[in-house]
């Protein structure tokens, strides 16, 4: 048994050099998952004071713990992001890069706690289940994935690999809400329910967009090049303007594929193509069905020279 072990270990050793893509040997530090999971509570305990974290916050504490939480996080991200950029820029530049990016990072995070906020606020009217905002914070799925994506995008739109989907499949993970971190997220966004939502890379969303457990926002198809690899970078997933509801198990693929604004994508619907503004698209006996909804009344904006 012993000479079977030592021959095992032996061809396994062996056979871990013969795969780099998968080894990290003599390679440069990786940021690390567990530390930038940690990222993630420190962010939750400043985003959401008093509600994560181990440390009762009142009226006379919040500066000083938030400072001592702010500046750890700093830290950490700082060094986490270092050696992400390490990897594309070398050593010395990364040093000064990271720096920068997390300081610009805390200089945003007033307006990221606005932006969850805002999901949050989404979150309790458009459920009629939702007793408060503390089963919000502290329960729902979607309000989790998303507040992790706000985070990751920064992140990502800041030039920084890997990181932001370190971010994004940790919350994955717990959620069952796959968000990339390329996708750009309007405002006031709720995904009820969430479970097997996916939002892909060049996803679009406008503002105040519901979606419900099970939607799909994907590519249609790959492109590839001359040489049969992959085009990355390219406009692949769909666009959702302002004011859409998607119900459960809605599939919409493509890139050039528009869902107009105002409009109701009913359960299990799959759409390749564009979709007017102000409609509400069903399944019904295996036929799609499109009908007009009716538009909201247009409130005249106030007049400036007027003072009204």
């Amino acid at each position: 048994m012993k000479d079977r072990l030592r021959a095992a270990i032996a061809r396994a050793v062996t056979a871990a050099s013969s795969r780099p893509h998968l080894s990290a040997i003599d390679a440069a530090a990786r940021p690390q998952k567990r530390e930038i999971i940690e990222v993630i509570r420190l962010f939750q305990e400043v985003v959401y004071p008093g509600y994560f974290g181990d440390t009762a916050l009142y009226r006379d504490n919040p500066r000083d713990h938030l400072g001592d939480v702010l500046f750890r996080l700093h830290l950490k991200l700082g060094a986490e992001v270092e050696k992400a950029l390490a990897l594309d820029r070398g050593a010395e530049a990364a040093r000064g890069d990271a720096r920068e990016v997390s300081a610009s990072l805390m200089e945003r995070l007033p307006d990221l706690a606005d932006r969850v906020a805002e999901d949050v606020q989404a979150a309790f009217d458009g459920d009629p289940a939702a007793t408060g905002f503390d089963e919000i914070i502290l329960s729902y799925p979607g309000v989790k994935a998303i507040f992790t994506y706000r985070i990751a995008h920064e992140i990502h739109r800041m030039g920084v690999r890997l990181i932001p989907r370190i971010m994004t499949e940790f919350a994955h993970n717990e959620t069952g809400v796959d968000i990339h971190p390329g996708a750009r997220i309007g405002r006031y966004f709720f995904i009820d329910h969430g479970t097997g939502v996916v939002i892909g890379e060049t996803t679009d969303i406008g503002d105040r967009v519901k979606l419900y457990q099970g939607v799909t926002l994907g590519a249609v198809s790959f492109p590839k090049n001359e040489h049969g690899e992959l085009i990355r970078g390219v406009k692949r997933h769909p666009t959702v303007e302002d004011d859409v509801v998607i119900y459960a198990g809605a599939t919409i693929l493509g890139g050039e594929t528009v869902i107009g604004r105002g409009s109701v994508i009913g359960g299990s619907v799959w759409l390749t193509t564009s979709v007017p503004p102000y409609t509400r698209v069903t399944l019904a006996r295996d036929q799609l069905r499109f009908e007009e909804r009716a538009r909201p009344p247009v409130t005249a904006l106030p007049d400036p020279a007027s003072g009204r």
